[in-house]
């Protein structure tokens, strides 16, 4: 599917809002599997940032059911969220507008990390801290998933 816009930008800004590291995670996936970005991603082609990424975005998911993880909108949250949406934004735009994508993805994660955390909390009170955890990671992963792997399909392999 040919995208000349910024919607994967802004796709994967709203993965980041519910998991900071889960783009950053999955675009690491990508490139273990031989695939490009349509924007430039030198910072992923080191090994130790592609596998340290993995690692991240696996430790978040494990510290997320911990009962003194913070809010996803405490400072550092917020800062994971713009740093990794704005990279991962700016994968997914066309060559020649990663700064246009950044932007995008940064301007959905962040309103979107209040959104989510609200959802997050109603469901925690219906079904526990656990179990709510363990939905929204099955559907942030699919979803971080299905974003990159339509973004970099057309593109090609590397």
């Amino acid at each position: 599917m040919k995208n000349s816009g910024l919607l994967y930008s802004a796709l994967i800004g709203a993965i980041a809002s519910a998991r900071s590291m889960t783009p950053m995670a999955a675009l690491s996936a990508a490139r273990l599997l031989g695939r490009s970005t349509p924007g430039t991603l030198a910072l992923l082609d080191r090994p130790v940032f592609r596998f340290g990424a993995l690692l991240m975005g696996a430790g978040e998911l494990a510290g997320d059911k911990m009962k003194t993880a913070p809010d996803r909108t405490v400072f550092l949250g917020l800062l994971a969220r713009v740093a990794s949406a704005g990279i991962a934004g700016s994968a997914l735009a066309p060559h020649g507008r990663e700064r246009a994508g950044a932007v995008a993805a940064i301007a959905t994660a962040v309103p979107l990390a209040y959104v989510t955390l609200d959802a997050r909390k109603s469901a925690m009170k219906r079904i526990g801290q656990t179990r709510s955890g363990l939905i929204e990671d099955a559907l942030i992963i699919a979803g971080g998933i299905a974003v990159v792997a339509l973004a970099v399909g057309a593109k090609g392999r590397r």
